[in-house]
Formats: C-alpha cells, structure tokens, sequence
C-alpha cells in the first residue's frame, strides 16, 4: 500500500501565516497537519505502508527542511520516503501525475489540508473508494451520487439541485492507482480542463464510464484547515479527541510560575509561563514565553512572546512578538504587535 500527498499549494486562504511556513506543516494540537493527517491514515488502514509519496511546490518555498521534516515522518511509518515536485501548479489531476512514478499498485491519495477522525474497514472489492463525510448543506460541497447498491456512479460539484449529503473530503483509495494515472495521462493529453485546471475529477469520471466500482468510505468528523477560523476550531475539536484518548499533551519541562492550565492544551517543550492562565484549548509552541496574560481556543507556534494578553480564538506564528489587549488576532511569523 502507498499514500501519496499532494501538498504543493501556498494556502492563501491560511495568511498571513502561510506566507513563511506552508499550511499543512502549520501545527494543530502541537503537530503538523500533514503529519496528523498521515499518521491517522496509516491507523484507519491497519496494515503495512511500503511508501509515502510526497508531492511539493517550488523549492524556495517546500525547502530542505520541508523535505527532511516529510522524510523523517515515512521513516517513522515504516514506509519509503519519495518527495517530487509541482513546479507548475495546474490543478488536482496534474498534481498527482507529477508523482507518476508511484502510481502503481493499491494506493491511498490524500489532500494535506484536512484532518479526519475515522474507524472502518476498507472495501477492498471494490476498485476505488471514496472518503465522504454526512454534511448539512451538500449545495456548498462536491457530493456523490449513489445507485441503489450504494456504488458512487457521479461526482456533482456544489449541486443546485439534493443529490446527497455525502460531500467528498479529498481523501481517496484506489485498488489499481495505475488506472487513474491512465485515465489522468488521458486527460493531460486532450487538455480536458475544468475551472482552468486539470481535475482529478475527471480522471475518476472516465473511470466510472469504463464500469469501475466505485464506493464511499464514511469518517466520524472531518476537520478543515482553510482558514485561520477554522484551524483555531480544528485545534479544539483535535486537543479535544486527544485528552479522551490519554495522550499526553503537556511537557514535563515547562516552567510554569504562578500560572494556571486549564486542560485541554498542548503546552510544547520548553515553554516559560509567567503569572498567567493558559486554556483550555490552548496550543502553545516550543520555547514560547507567555506572562501576565491570559490564552484559551488559541494556537501560538514556537519561540513567541506573549506579554499583556487576553487572547481568545487567535493564532500567532513562530518568533511572534505580542504585547497588548488585542483578542481574536492573527499575526505570522517573526511579526511584533507592541
């Protein structure tokens, strides 16, 4: 089995952070996107990972420590590490054909921008299976439409019209991935285009009118990381499912004076708390200082200074300077608000 990952997008949407770290290693609970996304992936599966594709943007931006931090994490999965690279960002379809080398064999292909919690079996009869999650207004989503065997037999892009409340999450297994990168190779070839770019979507379409079996896989929750918004809420919801789970959050090194943590948190290496309340909610970054303030539903990378502060749903990046009565901020890296 392989994962491949396409993570080559800057996360626009995810600004002024991701303009110096890109989004899926922003951390949520005190670990990486990408990582917590790889990681439950490999848990949900329950077997052996030969290799985790990894497909990155431009170098200047997905640098060596980008590449060694993605190494690093395959290495401790037990799978083969293969970065490759999106220089020309062309859409979805595109960015798995740059990866065209690992499309063989049973494979797994997820976007590094959303966070699942899920528990089932994987239908392996069928040639491909798509990860949908039940959502209250399929009109805003990509929806699947069943048959009444429940086999997915179209993919409707934010219908008008009910077709289901099944809305597709980006998470994908393929028994074959060779005959989506035939299909793909296909629509690279005949520049079939949808919204200016090539689609995996459409690549699955081909797939489906030469009868393969398509059926959804369903996940408990499905959290998004779009937007500064709803990464402080996926911090949350995931600090949440981790102190059910016993996981230790909290680091035995901390030097906490005088300070209060109210759990949930995730309080990293290092971190010096001063006069302060810290939680719930709260992921605080490696090396951080935070003194005479109060932090709850927030995330603050590592190496900041928090002085001064009642933060409540912020997000501040790492070497952050912040010293004032500012509440729901969002500040990037090595930036100062004094």
């Amino acid at each position: 089995m392989k994962i491949i990952v396409p993570m080559a997008g800057r996360g626009s949407r995810l600004r002024p952070h991701t303009l110096t770290v890109p989004k899926p290693l922003i951390p949520v609970a005190g670990k990486p996107i990408v990582h917590r996304l790889v990681e439950d992936i490999v848990g949900v599966l329950n077997e052996k990972i030969d290799e985790i594709a990894f497909i990155l943007g431009d170098p200047a931006f997905f640098g060596d420590d980008v590449v060694e931090s993605l190494k690093a994490l395959a290495t401790s999965l037990n799978a083969k590490p293969t970065i490759y690279r999106q220089l020309d960002p062309k859409g979805t379809g595109h960015a798995i054909m740059c990866a065209k080398d690992s499309l063989s064999g049973p494979a797994v292909i997820a976007y590094a921008d959303t966070l699942i919690r899920a528990d089932f079996d994987l239908d392996k009869d069928a040639d491909a299976v798509i990860w949908t999650k039940k959502v209250e207004n399929p009109e805003a989503y990509g929806v699947v439409n069943l048959n009444d065997k429940n086999e997915i037999i179209e993919l409707v892009e934010k219908p008008k019209e009910y077709v289901s409340d099944q809305a597709v999450i980006g998470i994908y297994y393929f028994k074959d991935v060779s005959q989506l990168k035939d299909e793909l190779q296909f629509v690279l070839e005949n520049n079939i285009i949808n919204g200016g770019e090539y689609q995996i979507n459409d690549g699955i379409k081909q797939m489906m009118a030469k009868g393969k079996i398509f059926k959804t896989g369903t996940v408990d929750e499905w959290m998004d990381c779009g937007n500064k918004e709803v990464t402080v809420e996926t911090n949350q919801k995931m600090l949440g499912f981790l102190s059910e789970a016993n996981y230790p959050l909290i680091s035995e090194n901390i030097s906490n004076e005088n300070s209060k943590i109210i759990e949930p948190c995730f309080i990293g290496e290092s971190v010096i708390l001063k006069n302060s309340t810290v939680g719930p909610y709260a992921s605080i970054g490696e090396g951080t200082v935070i003194e005479d303030s109060a932090v709850k539903n927030s995330i603050i990378q590592k190496h900041s200074k928090i002085k001064n502060a009642h933060l409540d749903n912020a997000m501040i990046g790492n070497y952050a300077t912040f010293d004032g009565k500012f509440t729901n901020v969002s500040i990037g890296d090595y930036s100062e608000l004094k």
